[in-house]
């Protein structure tokens, strides 16, 4: 996604770091905000990490899959650290579920570490491309009932410093910076080692039905939530009215069940052609809408499927990615409204991407308990999520015009008391973040702490730390 990043790669020196020369541009998976950094730093170790932020003078910001989407990976004219190469195991313990990997590693590649060891790994998001460190940083969630941001399932932290130093973090030694790091978006340090809890693989099996919206609260959390056997959950509603949920829940079932799916894991490098052609036909041509609403949402609800947590764990995000970008994007917002104002919210947001003419593909409804962890938390109390998913132009104007309506949207979430989560385009006011997490003075006391004179940056933070 980086085109420069293969020079740097070509340059690289005897302390595993690469150096190009200035301009160069960091891209993010929508390449809409490529970000103009000075230095580009490839790097393989905590000590490669810590000496390319003590011999930077400026400031510095990381990346790792370059899933972000507005710039959180790059700072203007400062040092970008490349974590794609800090990829390895450092060690694995099935007797006691944990696992610990250097940031740079994917969790796909975990998946390959654990899944012969009858494991897999406790919470991620859908798709499994994602650098653990990089997971860690923005705080991810995934579908998994229960269980909550990615960061209640961290056991420690290696972090490196603005001073070079290289810290362990837990929940008994430095808390206070292990729950900045947590959603912190490198504003606190560069995370190289992440410790996590895993779990066993299981067979899981797919279970579909339609919910009336004003039922659907409730349906969740009098069925879907106490089940002991829901592992994953999403609802899915479907423009252009977004008022007919599609509940999909994967139940463990017993280890004897038949497999409809014996592979246990999703196959690398397939090819996604008729994923990718079919939403073109959904977003492009004539009578789209309808193949989606009579064909393919249907299709889920065939006969049953059942295979392995790790193949449904492992699903890989290029069956979104766009034929081509020269026109046109997919891209992701997300929207955490509090349990009782679901139904309120849902007819607003209807209401706003039906008046701005939102190109969408669909908005996946997960739920998450309150965050316990981090010091700049999406979810204060229990919320459900509204993952938005469309397509939008690249020019000028069409950034624009997003940038308009995800204010509005903002605004809504805003109002029904909840928050927008932030690895997206900024389109955000700085008045709008600070309505929605007034936590960030917390996080601005660890950082004084540690970064006292603003070493790490990005273009999220650049205005608001």
């Amino acid at each position: 996604m980086v085109g420069s990043l293969g020079a740097a790669g070509a340059l690289a020196t005897g302390t595993g770091s690469a150096a190009t020369p200035a301009p160069l541009l960091v891209e993010n998976v929508t390449r809409l905000y490529p970000v103009e950094v000075a230095r580009i730093d490839v790097v393989h170790s905590a000590a490669d990490v810590a000496a390319a932020i003590t011999r930077w003078p400026g400031q510095v910001a990381v990346g790792g899959g370059r899933y972000s989407m507005g710039g959180q990976i790059g700072v203007k004219g400062g040092l970008h650290i490349d974590m794609r190469a800090m990829n390895q195991l450092v060690w694995v313990r099935p007797a006691d579920r944990a696992v610990r990997v250097q940031a740079g590693m994917r969790w796909r590649d975990l998946q390959d570490v654990l899944d012969p060891l009858g494991l897999a790994v406790k919470i991620m998001q859908s798709y499994s491309n994602f650098t653990i460190g990089g997971s860690v940083s923005v705080n991810c969630h995934g579908r998994y009932v229960g269980l909550g941001p990615v960061g209640h399932s961290v056991r420690a932290l290696q972090p490196v410093t603005a001073d070079g130093a290289v810290l362990e973090v837990n929940p008994e030694q430095r808390p206070d910076l292990l729950a900045a790091a947590i959603g912190g978006y490198g504003a606190v340090g560069v995370i190289t080692e992440v410790e996590l809890d895993v779990v066993p693989n299981v067979r899981i099996e797919r279970r579909v039905q339609q919910v009336p919206l004003e039922g659907y609260a409730d349906f969740f959390l009098q069925t879907v939530k106490p089940d002991p056997t829901a592992v994953l959950h999403n609802a899915d509603l479907l423009p252009p009215h977004f008022n007919a949920p599609v509940s999909v829940t994967w139940h463990r079932v017993a280890d004897d069940t038949p497999l409809t799916e014996p592979r246990r894991l999703v196959p690398r490098g397939a090819s996604y052609a008729l994923e990718q052609n079919a939403i073109f036909v959904m977003t492009e041509l004539p009578g789209g809408a309808l193949l989606r609403e009579k064909v393919t949402h249907p299709a889920l609800m065939r006969p049953k499927v059942v295979k392995w947590l790790n193949h449904e764990a492992s699903l890989d995000v290029a069956e979104l990615e766009p034929r081509t970008r020269a026109v046109s994007t997919y891209v992701l917002q997300e929207y955490f409204i509090p349990e009782p104002a679901f139904l309120s919210f849902a007819k607003a947001m209807a209401k706003v991407l039906r008046q701005n003419e939102v190109e969408a593909l669909n908005v996946s409804i997960r739920h998450s308990p309150a965050d316990r962890v981090s010091v700049l938390p999406w979810a204060k109390e229990p919320v459900f999520s509204f993952v938005l998913y469309y397509k939008q132009r690249t020019w000028a104007s069409a950034r624009e015009r997003v940038g308009q309506w995800t204010r509005a949207l903002i605004d809504v979430t805003l109002e029904h008391g909840g928050r927008y989560y932030q690895p997206y385009q900024l389109h955000a006011t700085v008045g709008q973040f600070g309505r929605g997490y007034p936590e960030v003075e917390g996080l601005r006391r660890v950082k004084t702490a540690v970064d006292s004179a603003g070493k790490f940056s990005n273009e999220l933070w650049r205005p608001l730390l």
